[in-house]
């Protein structure tokens, strides 16, 4: 018999109003613009087809509401959904709240640059993505990843940071890579995987 494979599906929550606003947002629990609803709904419907075991999200409600509208896009408002503060986006510490033009220019477009995209340098007060991935990681790996295992599609819908630390696991992306990375909002990442853990294929879906 055929070894099992599954499907892992990450999206990043649609646009906020702080990301609207171009504001570093963290940890503040800020709602989605009607643009980003409607990325939520389309991400829904480029998943339309796709039967869900299981979600994940974070304690933030704009991802909790752009898992709700992708459930309810494809109806499936029925699924398990686990909710946990591991996978909120990394805490931006002394810059949420800010205006990212306007603290490149105190600061300095470079050491932003930095603070933003770098593996292991952190804002003041907050965290890196190293340090994301440390409490987003074993969250994955003990509930998410063995579902996958088992064979089962699994949705986790998160924020750009938290799903970075995990993207850059599956497709072993470097530490020297991983700034050139960044999730767009509402589209949708599929991957297979077997139950070795490798993965067989993965994109983005909707894009050519």
């Amino acid at each position: 018999m055929a070894d099992s494979v599954g499907t892992l599906i990450l999206v990043r929550h649609g646009q906020s109003q702080w990301n609207l606003e171009n504001r570093f947002t963290g940890w503040v629990d800020i709602a989605l613009t009607k643009e980003g609803e409607a990325e939520a709904k389309h991400a829904g419907e480029l998943l339309l087809g796709i039967h869900f075991d299981h979600a994940f999200t974070s304690a933030l409600s704009r991802a909790q509401e752009t898992l709700r509208i992708i459930l309810e896009t494809t109806d499936q408002m029925d699924v398990p959904i686990d909710r946990d503060q591991a996978l909120n986006e990394r805490h931006y510490g002394d810059l949420q709240g800010l205006n990212k033009d306007e603290t490149a220019e105190k600061f300095g477009k470079e050491q932003v640059h930095i603070w933003r995209r770098s593996y292991d340098v952190p804002p003041p007060g907050g965290e890196s993505l190293k340090d994301t991935g440390k409490r987003t990681l074993p969250y994955f790996d003990a509930h998410i990843k063995p579902l996958v295992l088992s064979g089962k599609t699994i949705l986790v819908v998160a924020h750009g940071n938290s799903l970075r630390s995990v993207v850059m696991v599956l497709e072993n992306i470097s530490e020297q890579e991983i700034p050139e990375l960044n999730i767009p909002t509402g589209v949708p990442i599929r991957y297979q995987i077997d139950s070795t853990g490798k993965v067989l294929e993965h994109g983005y879906l909707g894009q050519s």
